[in-house]
Parts: C-alpha cells; sequence; structure tokens
C-alpha cells in the first residue's frame, strides 16, 4: 500500500510544513505581545496661572506678558495663563473661570507677603469652579537678588570697585511698601541677600505704607559717610510706585526686574515647588 504524501506548492515546499510555521510564528508573536504592557496615559500637568497686581501704567502689562512668555518658552506645553488682581484685564476671576473645572497652581508676580497673597488671591481663588493651589510669593529669593544685580550693572554699577569707592556707596532697596510686618521682613532678606551679592550695604525703603521712605534712607546713607547711592528698583514691572522711587535717585537707579530670565526661572520654582507639597488647596 503507498504512503499518502502531503501535497507540494510549486516550489516544491510541503504546504502543511508552511502552514506549521506560520502558525508557529503568529502563537510566538502574539505571546510576546501579550508581555508589553500599554503605554500608560500621563495626566496633564495643572496649569500655571500668573498673578499680576495691575497698574494704569501701560508699560506693566506688556511686562508681564513678556516675562509669561518667557515662562512658556522654559517650559513648553504647560499651560501658562494670567490674570489680574485689579485695573488690567484679564483679571483673575475671569481667568480662573475659564479655566472651568480644571487644576491650576496660582503664582503670584509680588515680592513678599501681605494682603493680596493673605486675602485678596485666595478669596478669589475660592469662588472659582478650578481646583487652586496658591504658591508663594517670588520674595525673598536668591534668584531675585540676581535679578537686582543685574539690573544694577545695566544701570551702570561698576563691575569693580575699588576700597574708597565701595567705602562711599551703598544702594536702597525701593519697594512699593506694606502694613503687614511679614512683608517688610521678606524686603530685609532680599537687601542682605543683595549686599551679600554688592559687598555694601543694602537698606529698605518703600514708596508708600512703610517707613523709612526712599528719601529718608538716601539721606541717612549720606549722613553715614555714604553718599554715592544708587536706587534698585525692587518692582515686577513699571508702574507709579516704581517711576516715584526712580526720580528721587540722587545717582544710579535699575528699572524694574521685569521679564528677566532668572525671573522666569523663579516662577516656575515657586509652581514646582508648590505642586511638591501637600499644602492645602486655595480652593476646593
Amino acid at each position: 500500500m503507498t504512503a499518502s504524501h502531503p501535497p507540494r506548492s510549486e516550489s516544491g515546499i510541503r504546504l502543511d510544513s508552511t502552514a506549521h510555521l506560520v502558525n508557529g510564528i503568529g502563537s510566538r508573536l502574539a505571546g510576546r505581545l501579550r508581555l508589553v504592557s500599554p503605554p500608560v496615559r500621563r495626566p496633564a500637568p495643572p496649569a500655571l496661572v500668573l498673578v499680576a497686581h495691575g497698574s494704569r501704567d501701560p508699560r506693566a502689562a506688556a511686562t508681564v506678558r513678556a516675562l509669561q512668555d518667557r515662562v512658556r518658552a522654559l517650559r513648553p506645553g504647560l499651560p501658562v495663563h494670567l490674570g489680574h488682581i485689579e485695573l488690567n484685564e484679564p483679571l483673575l476671576p475671569g481667568t480662573l473661570a475659564a479655566l472651568g473645572d480644571t487644576e491650576a497652581v496660582l503664582v503670584p508676580l509680588l515680592l513678599s507677603r501681605g494682603y493680596h497673597t493673605r486675602q485678596d488671591i485666595p478669596g478669589m481663588a475660592a469662588t472659582a469652579r478650578a481646583h487652586t493651589r496658591l504658591a508663594a510669593p517670588l520674595g525673598p529669593h536668591p534668584l531675585l537678588a540676581d535679578t537686582l544685580y543685574d539690573r544694577l550693572a545695566e544701570a551702570g554699577w561698576p563691575a569693580d570697585m575699588d576700597e574708597p569707592t565701595r567705602r562711599a556707596s551703598a544702594v536702597v532697596l525701593a519697594a512699593a511698601g506694606s502694613r503687614d510686618p511679614d512683608s517688610a521682613t521678606d524686603t530685609r532678606r532680599t537687601a542682605r541677600l543683595l549686599a551679600d551679592r554688592l559687598g555694601v550695604p543694602v537698606v529698605p525703603a518703600y514708596a508708600s505704607a512703610a517707613a523709612p521712605a526712599v528719601p529718608t534712607a538716601v539721606r541717612a546713607l549720606a549722613a553715614r559717610g555714604r553718599p554715592r547711592v544708587a536706587i534698585a528698583s525692587y518692582f515686577t514691572a513699571p508702574g507709579r510706585f516704581a517711576t516715584q522711587c526712580a526720580e528721587q535717585a540722587p545717582w544710579i537707579v535699575s528699572a524694574p526686574m521685569g521679564a528677566h530670565p532668572a525671573m522666569a526661572r523663579l516662577i516656575l520654582h515657586r509652581y514646582d515647588q508648590t505642586r511638591a507639597t501637600r499644602e492645602e488647596p486655595a480652593s476646593a
């Protein structure tokens, strides 16, 4: 009796062997695919909302938007929004309303603790649907001292001073001022950081609500044998107080800190710092 053999293809390959080979490859491939985990979709990061004070000076809004653009350039893909406490559009409540019920970290473009960080901003956040957390104000921080140093250098502060010139020089750190004692504490800390950078005394002074006033601080330094006094503008953006302080400078005066690269890095640092902590949200 003659044994039967599996049919062959025209090329002479046994068809059952080919099918067996294909089935084996398919089974092994399917087994390997089962071992591959499906890609994990990471949740979108909370939006970053810059909270500016607002000013009638049109340069202020332009400066804040330039700072917003710099932050976006440093962190592509991060939603960066802007809201003002008063005077300028968009106002913070409108910005938060547009976010719906998403998560957001509010980063105040303020340089110290005070009424705005304790009352105004949390109050606005409490009425929003967005799930918000409030970052600390920008100051005090060494990056602010870096910014102030660079702005003074741009205004003419010499990179190298001989000792007689150094002994005759000083800086007034001109700030807006607040009745909150924590605000003065924060400003004094920034003054110390800047003094360490410059190697000369740095005295805080204020445009309103706190003492000493800028002219008083300038006269006090001159009486101490330091008539060569520079004004360091401790303001995020141009405005009435910054202009008022600049007009009282006996020597050089720096521009507001504005869209300096260190300011953008500090904003992202406050954002990341807030995300990493487990503090209570600014609104439920």
